[in-house]
């Protein structure tokens, strides 16, 4: 059962129209939809029934007051909801990407996730070579932080199909994604699926060398200076330093190197 969350951050998601609300005093975009036939070609049944619209995406909200202060830090707040059901046997998923390098930094910046409504597995190997190196599943819950690293090849994936997900992030605004590597191994380097109770069960690409799938919860991340215990949006309210290391990633160099999500 999921519990109700206070992102701090005054937005609602109408899920009959998949379009979210925005309260006084905040920016934000009209979201964009991706349809269900607009991904079929990446789906194991490219015929399968499901949502029409898959998922809304938000790139860039905030309190207005903010705002500036947001541009100066080359900082961005996204805000994504899927819709409940599946995809055949499929999840309602991300495609799998990398963050492309952002030219002001010169790295591959890291993303902060915070999940609001619902449940979601974030999913993440260290690259999408032939060996994927470690890969993480990381099982998350309304409040839960998770923390993406610099260049690791990950998705985002709905785990409860009788429940509509939402979550928050924190990213850099030279945002881009990388597809190629992942495309031509057919995805990443295990597939989620769902057995006949709708739970997530894990199949691994064979266009991978064999690997081991360790699913956890995420880790504490202390040493990034995250307080579980308040939401990540009033924390870069309360402390605009807080997340300078999405844009800026050679702040935590030493955090990457030994990093467990």
């Amino acid at each position: 059962m999921s519990r109700v969350f206070d992102p701090g951050i005054d937005v609602k998601v109408n899920p009959s129209t998949m379009n979210f609300e925005y309260g006084s005093g905040l920016f934000g975009p009209k979201p964009e939809h991706r349809h269900l036939d607009a991904i079929r070609k990446s789906l194991r049944n490219p015929g399968c029934s499901g949502p029409e619209i898959v998922y809304s995406i938000a790139m860039d909200v905030g309190k207005e007051e903010h705002r500036q202060e947001l541009e100066n830090r080359m900082l961005l707040f996204g805000i994504v909801t899927y819709a409940a059901g599946k995809l055949g046997s499929e999840p309602i998923r991300s495609q799998g990407h990398i963050h492309r390098i952002s030219s002001h930094s010169g790295w591959s910046p890291p993303e902060i996730y915070e999940i609001w409504d619902g449940e979601a597995v974030i999913y993440m190997q260290e690259t999408a070579k032939d060996d994927p190196g470690r890969c993480f599943a990381v099982y998350a819950e309304p409040g839960d932080v998770v923390i993406v690293p610099p260049g690791w090849a990950h998705a985002t994936i709905s785990a409860n199909p009788e429940l509509p997900l939402t979550f928050g992030a924190w990213c850099d605004r030279e945002y881009g994604f990388e597809y190629d590597e992942i495309r031509a191994r057919q995805g990443l380097a295990w597939y989620p699926l769902l057995d006949k109770e709708g739970r997530i069960v894990w199949e691994h690409n064979d266009h991978y060398k064999p690997t081991e799938l360790v699913k956890k919860r995420p880790a504490d991340y202390a040493r990034f200076g995250i307080d579980k215990e308040t939401p990540i949006y009033r924390q870069f309210e309360q402390n605009p330093d807080q997340f300078q290391f999405v844009s800026k990633p050679h702040l935590k160099e030493q955090e990457w190197r030994s990093f467990t999500p």
